[in-house]
């Protein structure tokens, strides 16, 4: 099999990473450099140190992976020759000198890092749980990607840390009502001083998220009793103020209403009462008193003049028509309830 067929085979049954091919174009190179030297023995005698270098090169290659890198759109790569930030790399192909350059590889894309749940006690001595979630990313200028690895030994771990840090501050110089109702301004709070630290670790900081505050449920219950304490309170108030208003409105009615009109209302109620089940009608001693009110008024004596005496001949008649009406349905009703018994 011949040097291209060979080349063939291993570009088909072989994957497709460019430094494979690279690698199999090399070896086939390094075929045909041994069947020239076997050819060529002589001449190669007489260069032998350009061979051995040769040697030492392809050594080289195999040795160290990374003499090419196919960076990503959203990598970027720190090369370092002899230790020394040299560029900034990518995306696309990256040319690497073999042994004399090193690179860390950058991620442009948002970490996602979630702070373990926390055990904070508030202002007021409540201890809670707190889950907070931070979004960051590297920014894509060269000088915030170099930034983000060598002023930084890693910027996700310090951010989850500092994050820690200052919930425990922020949330403990709080009560827990303030707490639960502040929680945009605490994120908010949090998100300030993590761009404060890290504004020299190229790095900038989308969000700072508390997704949930866990409360002991003594205390939840003791919350909820309270706001039901509340609310039964204000249920009253709002009765009693309708009852006032009820009050006022019966109050203002009843001082436009005359001497007749309270009678008749007065007497429309008794009579209301005298049409139970009983068989007696008693009259309320409020007849003496509103009788007496008739005489020392000087309504049934006639001191008023001719409207007196006609209010008082009103008022008589008007009883007189009660009694009567009152006296005839007991005895209507009397034979009924006789029967009643016989049977």
């Amino acid at each position: 099999m011949g040097s291209f067929d060979l080349l063939v085979v291993i570009l088909v049954t072989g994957n497709n990473n460019f430094k494979f091919v690279i690698f199999a174009g090399l070896l086939i190179v390094v075929i045909a450099c041994i069947w020239l030297a076997w050819v060529m023995r002589e001449t190669l005698t007489a260069n032998i140190l350009w061979l051995g270098a040769f040697v030492i090169f392809i050594i080289l290659i195999w040795k160290h992976d990374f003499y090419l890198l196919q960076i990503i759109d959203y990598q970027r790569a720190v090369v370092y020759r002899y230790g020394k930030v040299n560029r900034v790399g990518g995306p696309g192909w990256v040319f690497l000198w073999p042994g004399i350059e090193t690179y860390n590889l950058v991620d442009l894309r948002v970490k996602t890092i979630d702070v373990p749940k926390q055990e904070v006690v508030t202002k007021d001595g409540i201890q809670v749980v707190i889950d907070a979630i931070v979004y960051l990313k590297v920014k894509k200028d060269n000088q915030s990607v170099v930034n983000s690895v060598i002023e930084v030994e890693d910027y996700s771990q310090a951010a989850q840390l500092y994050v820690i840090s200052s919930l425990r501050d922020v949330v403990g110089s709080l009560p827990l009502s303030d707490v639960i109702s502040n929680i945009e301004i605490i994120n908010a709070k949090i998100k300030e001083n993590l761009e404060r630290i890290s504004k020299d670790w190229g790095i900038t900081v989308d969000s700072v998220e508390i997704s949930d505050v866990k409360i002991p449920d003594s205390i939840l219950e003791a919350m909820h009793a309270e706001k039901a304490a509340v609310q039964q309170k204000l249920a009253r108030m709002e009765k009693a103020l309708a009852h006032k208003a009820e009050i006022e409105a019966v109050k203002e009615a009843a001082s436009g209403l005359d001497d007749k009109a309270l009678a008749y209302y007065y007497i429309k109620a008794i009579e209301n009462m005298s049409q139970g089940k009983g068989s007696r009608v008693f009259f309320p001693a409020e007849f003496s008193r509103l009788a007496e009110s008739f005489s020392g008024s000087g309504l049934l004596k006639g001191k008023e003049g001719s409207a007196g005496a006609e209010k008082a001949a009103y008022y008589k008649d008007l009883l007189k028509k009660y009694v009567d009406n009152s006296v005839k349905k007991a005895k209507a009703a009397e034979p009924t309830k006789k029967k009643k018994k016989d049977n």
